[in-house]
């Protein structure tokens, strides 16, 4: 895997001419905006490139957390970026509650459903959203929604690896460079398992909790084991915190525990960011 140090800085900057091309080429454009790395830059550079001519949307709902929306909008505030919050609605689309492997292609369906209405309206010659070129190695059924709504992909299109868009990011100097990643919270409840406002609140709640406490790199999972009722607590959290984690291990637990878990289980092999599928 390659270092910062060894990107290369002259492809990067063709790589970044390509990108504006893009983004000029198709203009004014609407941009699906989560505040995670990839979209930020996305509209960090459709707002230098395009001013009022690109809108970020960003799409809320209970899987969305509360802290995520706060900061993803004051982010964009601060490198000028308009945005727009969009309630969506895909926890009433039984599809997406049911919670099948390809849960994220009808939360993407119903983003790019509602943006490609408000682009006819307003009068948005495209969409686009952040997906990167390194993604098309990966499992990613929103891709299969962005397809379905000819969303553009200019970062992935302009060849952009994940590696460059945190190097490009630290250069612009945006909050997100070395964000990790930040699926949303249903991701949290295994696939089959149903997801639910309460389930999704509980799972915010403890998270919340867990990260102010001063952890950066974790997940809390929503176990059920067969009991819809009384869900478990899976705690998972990076290996270089686990040491902190023992001597907070039975305060976490009782709070936790408050929130409606009935138990809750420490992993002792931490968490570990799911590998790419190559």
């Amino acid at each position: 895997m390659k270092n910062r140090a060894a990107i290369d800085e002259p492809d990067v900057q063709k790589k970044m001419r390509n990108l504006i091309a893009l983004l000029q080429a198709h203009a004014p454009l609407l941009i699906a905006y989560s505040g995670g790395v990839d979209s930020t830059l996305l509209l960090n550079e459709a707002t230098r490139a395009l001013g009022d001519g690109a809108l970020g949307i960003i799409a809320d709902s209970p899987s969305l957390p509360r802290r995520s929306l706060a900061e993803a909008l004051r982010n964009a505030q601060d490198f000028g970026a308009r945005v727009e919050v969009l309630a969506t609605s895909e926890l009433s689309d039984p599809n997406y509650a049911g919670n099948p492997l390809n849960r994220c292609y009808f939360c993407k369906f119903e983003l790019f459903r509602n943006m490609q209405q408000l682009a006819a309206e307003r009068g948005f010659a495209a969409l686009a959203y952040g997906e990167n070129a390194d993604d098309a190695f990966q499992l990613r059924p929103g891709a299969e929604a962005a397809l379905k709504f000819r969303v553009l992909a200019p970062l992935r299109s302009a060849g952009l690896t994940k590696m460059e868009i945190r190097s490009i990011s630290r250069q612009r100097r945006l909050p997100t460079a070395d964000l990790p990643a930040q699926p949303c919270l249903s991701s949290r409840i295994p696939h089959g398992t149903e997801v639910t406002r309460s389930a999704l609140l509980m799972i915010e709640n403890a998270e919340e909790y867990v990260r102010r406490l001063g952890f950066s790199v974790f997940r809390v999972r929503y176990i059920t084991n067969g009991r819809a009722d009384e869900p478990n607590a899976k705690l998972q959290v990076a290996q270089r915190e686990m040491e902190r984690l023992e001597a907070l291990e039975s305060k976490i637990s009782e709070r936790l525990l408050g929130f409606g878990f009935r138990e809750v289980i420490i992993d002792p092999d931490g968490y570990r960011p799911p590998a790419p599928v190559r």
